[in-house]
């Protein structure tokens, strides 16, 4: 029996949208773009902030130097500034709702850097939340398999009554290597509802 729903927070939660961040802060030149999709949100340390090996204030700092001048002050807005406006992945606060209503518990199992709690309570639902895992807490990410773990220990789950929820395929294989059910969300929550269903989630309550 299922008991326990386990989100991740980008691009299910929320929408994690690098394009949009540049568009809100008027970066417009391509060239311009590129540079910063490329040393500012595919870099190491961009990684190494959901780790916690480094905060954003700290990544942003080593990432100036290798953007030219003029794109040093956008560096900032965008590695310590992309969440000053949540975009909510619409319906989730909604399902999450239902879900809580019928008598699921509620966890997030997210790669997020030491800023989370910055925005984490202004996310739609997020209030409903039994409990939490973000990587750059425990020093692991996913998909490693440590991480996984310690939230079934933190919280006593047993894998087989739960169900991960992510938008990377490759973080649910790994959720599925320690028997919890696992879905693909494709920014969709009425797909979402509806495989929840297909594998046993009912939303009239669990006896």
């Amino acid at each position: 029996m299922i008991r326990n729903i386990v989100f991740d927070m980008g691009n299910v939660l929320l929408r994690f949208d690098p394009d949009r961040f540049m568009d809100r802060v008027g970066l417009t030149e391509p060239s311009d773009r590129e540079w910063m999709d490329r040393e500012v949100f595919r870099s190491v340390e961009w990684a190494k902030t959901d780790r916690g090996s480094l905060t954003p204030d700290e990544a942003a700092r080593i990432m100036k130097p290798r953007v030219p001048e003029h794109l040093r002050p956008f560096v900032d807005r965008l590695v310590c500034g992309w969440a000053d406006e949540i975009l909510p992945m619409p319906g989730m606060a909604d399902l999450i709702g239902e879900l809580k209503a019928a008598g699921y518990r509620i966890y997030l199992l997210s790669n997020a850097g030491t800023n989370h709690g910055e925005y984490w309570t202004r996310i739609p639902g997020s209030d409903l939340f039994d409990g939490l895992v973000v990587s750059a807490e425990v020093g692991c990410i996913k998909p490693e398999r440590e991480i996984y773990g310690i939230l079934i220990d933190r919280f006593s789950l047993v894998p087989e009554e739960c169900v991960f929820v992510d938008d990377l395929p490759l973080n649910v294989e790994a959720a599925t290597r320690w028997g919890m059910r696992g879905i693909v969300f494709h920014e969709d929550a009425g797909e979402l509802l509806r495989k929840l269903k297909e594998i046993g989630v009912d939303l009239r309550g669990r006896a």
